[in-house]
Parts: C-alpha cells; sequence; structure tokens
C-alpha cells in the first residue's frame, strides 16, 4: 500500500502494478483491490499484471491472457469471466 501512494504522488496518467496482491492475506488483497477501482474511478488507467485471475477481472475493464509470452485470449473482463473454456484453463474452474 505504501509501494502505491509512493506512486500516486506523481499523480500519473498510467500507473503499472505488478501482482499487487502477492504475499498479502485475503483480507488485504480485497482492500487493495478496493483502493484500485477508487484510483481508476478518478480517473488513472491501470494496468495490473496479476496472476490472481478471477480477482483482477472482477475489477478490470478488459483482460489479457499472456501464454508463452504471447497474448493467447484478448477481451472484455465481463466476456473472459463467462467464458467457459478461460474459466476453466485460466481460473481453476472445473
Amino acid at each position: 500500500m505504501v509501494a502505491i501512494a509512493r506512486a500516486l504522488m506523481a499523480r500519473p496518467r498510467l500507473l503499472l502494478m505488478d501482482e499487487p496482491s502477492m504475499g498479502l492475506a485475503p483480507v488485504f488483497v480485497d482492500q487493495v483491490f478496493d483502493i484500485i477501482k477508487t484510483i481508476n474511478r478518478q480517473g488513472t488507467t491501470i494496468l495490473v499484471v496479476e496472476q490472481n485471475a478471477a480477482v483482477a477481472l472482477s475489477i478490470a475493464h478488459r483482460g489479457y491472457v499472456l501464454q508463452n509470452g504471447r497474448i493467447a485470449v484478448a477481451d472484455s473482463a465481463e466476456a473472459l469471466l463467462g467464458a467457459e473454456s478461460v474459466r476453466r484453463a485460466y481460473l481453476g474452474e472445473v
């Protein structure tokens, strides 16, 4: 959270975040993603790289799935969450 605050001090138009949930307890993951949503609503574009795809897609406008360094799937976050193939392959659903 300190890293997010520090980045925001520069008033960026684009904020890049790499694994903002890594190493956090679940309650803090929810807080961080709530903060990310708030920052975005205030006008900052945010690019998040996150392995917790379900949480990331739940707040995203668009999603991209990388496989072997290439974009394998790209669509709206809503469409990716609704796609059975994406849910099975990348979100751990059966």
